[in-house]
Formats: structure tokens, sequence, C-alpha cells
């Protein structure tokens, strides 16, 4: 006995195919509905569309929350949710500056909860390590004026590194 072709699921081509039936309108409530949907969706047109005085706020606020918990909330930390916002962002624009910026209030933020707290955590002093390393990168692609300032940050995250664990300061230095 022959079992039918399964659907498969939808693809962006699918996806693709019904936009192309709608019209100015309809596409414009789409993207309403879509903006209404979540949280995240309205930063992502911020940032694309570069509305507001501030697009990294939502991005910066996120990271703040999962790499500086409040622990007296029992909120806990995530360096996959951390790294989702900076992925977010450079899907939405991914603008190198701001990247870089991003990038480096993650150190900032991983560093500072670190030595506040003591965290023991080795993954999560693995990735400050490799977002350092990510940071340096972006920077350097920048126009040499805009480069100092955030080298200096990624300086003082790189020194308060040297009262963590794991090496990581010794990490850092190599960096």
């Amino acid at each position: 006995m022959r079992m039918a072709n399964k659907p498969s699921d939808p693809s962006w081509g699918d996806v693709k195919a019904k936009l192309a039936e709608h019209d100015r309108a309809g596409l414009l409530s789409l993207v309403q509905d879509l903006y209404a949907a979540s949280k995240e969706n309205q930063a992502f047109l911020h940032a694309r569309l570069h509305l507001g005085d501030d697009v990294l706020k939502p991005y910066k606020a996120t990271l703040a929350r999962w790499l500086w918990p409040d622990m007296f909330k029992s909120q806990g930390t995530s360096v996959a949710r951390a790294k989702k916002a900076i992925a977010d962002y450079k899907k939405a624009v991914g603008r190198a500056d701001e990247l870089a910026e991003l990038m480096v209030f993650y150190c900032e933020q991983a560093s500072g909860f670190s030595c506040d707290v003591g965290l023991q955590d080795e993954g999560y002093c693995d990735a400050l390590v490799r977002m350092s390393e990510q940071a340096l990168k972006v920077t350097a692609t920048l126009p040499e004026a805009q480069r100092p300032a955030l080298i200096a940050r990624l300086d003082s995250v790189r020194q308060r590194c040297h009262n963590l664990g794991y090496g990581v300061g010794d990490d850092m230095d190599a960096l």
C-alpha cells in the first residue's frame, strides 16, 4: 500500500508567492499585525527603518536582562538569549558601528556581572571571551575615528576579567 505524500512545511517561496497577491494596503495591514504581535518585531522594524532616538535600546535591554539578571528576583542568565539579541539586530540592520556597540556592551555586562556576583560559569566566561574577540574584529572594520572609544571599553573589560577564573584574563590578554 502506497502512502500519500506528506505536504511539506511552507517555505519562504510559498510566503513570497502569497505576498505577491496582496496590494499595498494589504501588505501594510500585514506589517501592522506583525508589528503588534511582539516586542521583537517592533524592535526589528524600528532598527530596520532607523526610527526613534536609540534603535539599540531594546537590544541592550535584552542583553542586560540575560547577562546581568536581578538575583533578588531569582532571574537566571542566558548566553543564548543574549547572543540572539545581537543576531536579531544583525538581521534587522547590521551596521558595523552599532553591531560593535552591542558587542562591547555585551562584554561589559557579562564581565561586570561575573565580577559583581563572583559567577563561576565556564560556558558564560568562554562566551565572554568569544564575544570580545568578535567585538575586536568588528571594531577593526570601523573608521579610525570610531575605534579608540570602543577599544578603551574593551580594555576595561579585559582588565576586569583578571578577577575571574578559568584563565579568562589570560585569554583576554591574548586577544
